[in-house]
């Protein structure tokens, strides 16, 4: 901690115990010049856990989580959809994940 390698010790929830099954990542382009307003109002809908600034095809990417697809759609459609200022977006339902431990952390049965 001293060293500030470690920021704070936390714990990791299992969404899907919780009844999150649903995990999206949706890629959205604004008005650039309404994007304070823009990450306020996503940050406002449950369900959006991250809103990271991006290159690329996108200017921002959202990573949401809900308890159903009719829910997720609704996120989307009726709550992202209407916020003033997002001219598109694309949403990418996960299906599946698989995670690698960063280099620094030793993998599951390694020694």
């Amino acid at each position: 901690m001293k060293r500030k390698l470690i920021e704070r010790f936390t714990i990791d929830v299992n969404d899907a115990q919780l009844g999150y099954n649903v995990k999206a990542l949706t890629g959205i382009n604004m008005d650039t010049k309404k994007r304070d307003h823009i990450i306020d109002e996503l940050f406002k809908i449950d369900g959006v856990r991250e809103v990271a600034e991006v290159t690329g095809r996108f200017d921002i990417l959202v990573t949401m989580y809900s308890k159903s697809l009719d829910q997720m759609h609704k996120m989307v459609s009726e709550r992202i959809g209407r916020i003033e200022g997002i001219q598109s977006s694309e949403s990418f339902i996960e299906m599946k994940s698989r995670m690698k431990a960063m280099p620094y952390m030793p993998s599951k049965g390694s020694d």
